[in-house]
């Protein structure tokens, strides 16, 4: 973790009962408190570091050897007959890791928490028994990720439209019917982040936070939209800065917060956040989101490139791509005192959108030419991204070697 608390000296007093003597010893300051008690200032030299509580979870996972190689996995795969299947295909690979949701995009829990608890309106029993999902994860040397989705939230925006965005006395969406919840509250922050501290009770050894940003365009809507802006309306800077502000100050708050659970945090963010200083509208700066976590995970997907690096159509130069993001990537984390752990999101799933025909076909050869490309970069680690948790078979997830 980011932060050691460290000691050095401490002076403690301690009451000692005395009669009518007055001792002189020659390592202590003592002080006559009337004819009763004596108070005496001694020295007491401490460790280097006090031990702190962490939160014991029972279940043992080390982090792999080689560097995190692994697969995103949803709450019905998680929870369903693919369990099985997606386990085999880690332990028959080089794989090693699953990144499952836990708070999924529309703001559902992929369990179902207790009837008291204030997220079981929330909540899907798609997992019914995360402990039993873990015991097999560590059973099998497989290190669990929780994926928690944080300011994309249907479900808390249709309970608190105080906390989300408005138009017209309605909670606003996009296009896609999605909605999202406020980063300027620090309640959504406090929200996301009681979730996150119960799947790391779970056991679960890192929580990926995603969608960690304002909506995408928010710079063209900021003006049209009701909502507040909480501690930042007074703070200095444009509507720009104060995005970034708010995002990066959740991050660095959900870091600190999560201290006692002896796991890592990570945060998922736009592959084109680190080309730029910083994407105006949504709140994302790479360097200074990077600056608070232990992994940044860009997701750098090729079908979601535009014509980038002077590749005309990315998707179809799925090394070229990647090695081009890599470098910048490197340039960026090399800027740092202290860079986080570097895991991309790459594709593993076909994006017929881009096409008017067949689209390109992504199998074996695209998925190794992308991790070819981080490696000789000296990227070693890496998340596969289909969202239907349908993965290419007889992958080499080590090329170069």
């Amino acid at each position: 973790m980011k932060n050691v608390i460290a000691m050095g000296v401490l002076l403690t007093g301690v009451c000692l009962p005395v009669h009518n003597t007055v001792f002189a010893e020659a390592d202590a300051k003592q002080v006559t408190m009337h004819i009763g008690y004596e108070a005496a200032l001694t020295e007491r030299t401490l460790p280097d570091a006090m031990p702190r509580f962490v939160y014991d979870t029972g279940l043992e996972f080390e982090y792999p050897k080689d560097g995190v190689k692994g697969i995103y996995v949803t709450g019905p795969s998680a929870g369903g007959s693919r369990f099985d299947e997606l386990v085999q295909l880690v332990d028959d690979s080089e794989l090693n890791s699953m990144v499952i949701d836990i708070k999924e995009d529309a703001g559902i829990l992929t369990y179902q928490p207790d009837k008291g608890s204030p997220y079981h309106d929330i909540g899907k029993d798609y997992i019914e028994d995360p402990r039993a999902i873990l015991e097999t994860l560590e059973e099998k040397e497989i290190y669990p990720i929780a994926r928690i989705v944080v300011f994309k939230d249907n479900k808390l925006a249709e309970k608190r439209p105080d906390l989300s965005f408005q138009k017209n006395g309605e909670v606003w969406t996009n296009s896609r019917g999605e909605a999202f919840v406020n980063p300027f509250q620090k309640e959504v922050w406090d929200y996301n982040i009681s979730i996150a501290k119960k799947a790391a009770e779970m056991g679960f050894k890192e929580i990926q936070f995603d969608y960690v940003r304002f909506p995408e365009g928010f710079e063209t809507r900021d003006k049209e939209l009701t909502y507040s802006e909480g501690e930042y309306a007074d703070t200095e800077g444009d509507n720009v800065q104060k995005r970034v502000t708010a995002v990066t100050d959740f991050v660095d708050y959900a870091y600190q917060q999560l201290e006692d659970y002896d796991i890592d945090v990570s945060v998922d963010i736009f592959g084109y956040a680190a080309t730029i200083p910083e994407a105006p509208g949504i709140g994302q700066n790479f360097s200074k989101i990077a600056n608070e976590v232990d992994v940044i995970s860009s997701m750098i997907y090729p079908s979601h490139w535009t014509s980038y690096f002077g590749i005309n159509n990315p998707d179809e130069e799925p090394y070229r791509t990647i090695l081009e993001y890599a470098k910048v990537e490197n340039e960026r984390l090399g800027e740092l005192e202290d860079p986080p752990t570097s895991r991309p999101w790459i594709q593993d799933f076909e994006a017929p959108w881009l096409y008017s025909g067949a689209p390109k076909q992504y199998g074996k050869a695209e998925v190794e030419a992308q991790i070819k490309a981080l490696n000789e970069q000296g990227i070693q680690e890496f998340l596969l991204w289909n969202a239907g948790n349908t993965y290419t078979k007889n992958v080499d997830y080590t090329p170069l070697d």
